[in-house]
């Protein structure tokens, strides 16, 4: 009974392994494992056959080059060995002719096929043999052997001069060369040439191509003359149709797996897939993602992550319905918190008003005004803030500043009736933080300049310094170092002046001979 559940419970890790596989990977897997053994056989096979067949004509190529060298090479040595006896006779002694006549007799059978040599003096007169048929090149060493490559003409060689100045050279042409380079007995079609370096080679037989599919194997076998180098090519086993075919086979198969594979992956997933990302694409927040037709036969997975999609917009559609409303519940309880500040600021404002007016003294009714002024510049940011609390861009600081110093001169007592404040502020945008701060600091600045200056004249200004960054100046007359401004900041307003530079995270200047104060601000362009 135990064996009988093992061997029930053996494929099922393998099996399982395998089902949690995605559906392409699945496809792929099986067709790759189906046809890589036939495709592994076939081009074994491809292989091995053409590996046998180069080794015989590599072989046989052996065999044909190195007769073919070797003959070239016996008939040259033969040649020249008898021309150089005969170029030492003739330059000891001009008037030998048995040696003349002897080298005359091994050439003359070479003759009628066109061999030639000349053996001639320092002047170029010639002492045994025929002229050349073709120019002789200039030399460069004439005291040693030199082979000269003629393309389409033949080989000359020039031995090296004897020592009274006595030449010989010997002409070979290609009809000879490539006659004697013939091997014995082999019938398959040959190309022949003589190379030497990057010269170009001298051919003895050509060999066509038959297009890009041809293939050689090539035999270079030195001759032993000047770096003379003797070239030997034959076809390899042609590449019929049937093994193009054979060669071809498996990447066919290949091809034929991946098509059936892509079809079968588009239809299960790829198609499915795109349907559902439209879909998505199209999904608007708020609303529930609209049903997918995935097709005849979609994988069983996308299905279900449709579903999922279909259940999560729900959930987020249910959220945003609360987030909703507890964002319209929000709004209106900040609206009304603004609201009844506003409303208690005003209170405020009307009881220091009221109080000020009573005031036993005129000192009293300074006091009194003085601090309207500061309940005024938070009322007046407050107030700007609310305006643009559905924009929540931020506070305009030209309307802050304009609307603060007209609060400033409303509540300036009477001796100060000739308080002149000019504005030159650019369109800015704050936030609220900056704006109390802002306000309460010119508030500050322009009632000390007032309180040495009753009437002085005051101008206030904001320039872009750099991106995110203006320059807030106030410039007076009664800004001016002088005792009694010195000692106004040193007992009362220089305290307040120095947290609210800390609070704008900047230090306050203080300009003593022009009469000015001014602090970089965090501020963006309102255009």
């Amino acid at each position: 009974m135990a064996e009988d559940d093992l061997e029930r419970r053996r494929p099922i890790v393998p099996v399982a392994a395998f089902q949690h596989l995605p559906t392409g990977a699945r496809v792929f897997l099986i067709l790759s494992i189906a046809l890589l053994p036939l495709a592994l056989i076939a081009l074994f096979a491809t292989l091995q056959t053409t590996r046998t067949v180069d080794v015989e004509t590599r072989a046989r190529l052996r065999v044909a080059g190195l007769e073919a060298s070797r003959a070239l090479a016996n008939e040259l040595v033969g040649d020249l060995t008898a021309l150089r006896v005969a170029l030492r006779a003739i330059d000891s002694d001009v008037q030998d002719a048995p040696s003349c006549a002897r080298v005359q007799g091994i050439f003359a059978q070479q003759s009628a096929a066109g061999i030639r040599f000349e053996i001639a003096d320092a002047t170029g007169r010639t002492l045994c043999g025929a002229q050349l048929p073709v120019p002789l090149p200039a030399l460069s060493e004439p005291s040693r052997l030199q082979v000269t490559l003629l393309p389409a003409q033949g080989l000359l060689v020039h031995l090296p001069d004897a020592p009274n100045g006595t030449r010989a050279d010997a002409f070979f042409p290609t009809e000879v060369l490539a006659d004697i380079a013939r091997p014995s007995g082999f019938v398959p079609p040959y190309a022949a040439e003589l190379q030497r370096a990057d010269e170009i080679p001298l051919q003895l037989q050509a060999l066509p191509r038959r297009g890009p599919l041809d293939r050689r194997e090539t035999l270079v076998v030195p001759l032993g003359f000047d770096e003379l180098a003797f070239s030997m090519s034959v076809r390899s086993a042609p590449i019929t149709s049937p093994v193009l075919i054979a060669m071809l086979l498996p990447l066919l198969m290949w091809a034929a797996a991946a098509g059936i594979g892509w079809f079968v992956v588009d239809r299960l997933l790829i198609r499915p897939l795109r349907r559902l990302r439209a879909s998505v694409a199209s999904y608007t927040p708020g609303e529930v993602i609209r049903s997918v037709d995935y097709g005849a036969v979609p994988a069983q997975e996308i299905a279900e992550l449709g579903e999922t999609f279909q259940a999560i917009t729900r959930t987020v559609q249910e959220h945003e319905g609360n987030l909703a409303e507890g964002l319209v519940r929000q709004t209106k309880l900040t609206r009304e918190v603004h609201h009844r500040v506003k409303n208690n600021l005003q209170v405020i404002a009307s009881l220091i008003n009221f109080h000020a007016r009573s005031a036993p003294s005129a000192d009293a009714s300074d006091a009194y005004a003085s601090i309207q002024r500061r309940v005024d510049a938070l009322a007046v940011v407050h107030r700007h803030h609310f305006a643009e609390l559905e924009e929540n861009r931020g506070l305009e600081l030209r309307a802050v500043i304009g609307e603060l110093a007209s609060n400033i001169r409303a509540t300036a007592p009477e001796h100060a009736s000739g308080l002149g404040i000019t504005i030159d502020v650019e369109p800015l945008l704050v936030s609220q933080d900056v704006g109390v701060a802002v306000s309460f600091l010119l508030t500050e600045l322009i009632e000390l300049a007032m309180m040495v200056n009753p009437s002085t004249q005051a101008r206030i200004s904001a320039k872009v310094s750099q991106p995110e960054q203006v320059v807030l100046r106030v410039s007076s007359p009664a800004l001016v170092e002088s005792a009694e401004l010195s000692e106004l900041v040193a007992s009362r307003y220089g305290r307040v002046l120095l947290g609210l530079s800390r609070q704008l995270r900047s230090p306050l200047h203080h300009d003593p001979l022009v009469g000015a104060y001014e602090i970089a601000i965090s501020a963006r362009s309102a255009r």
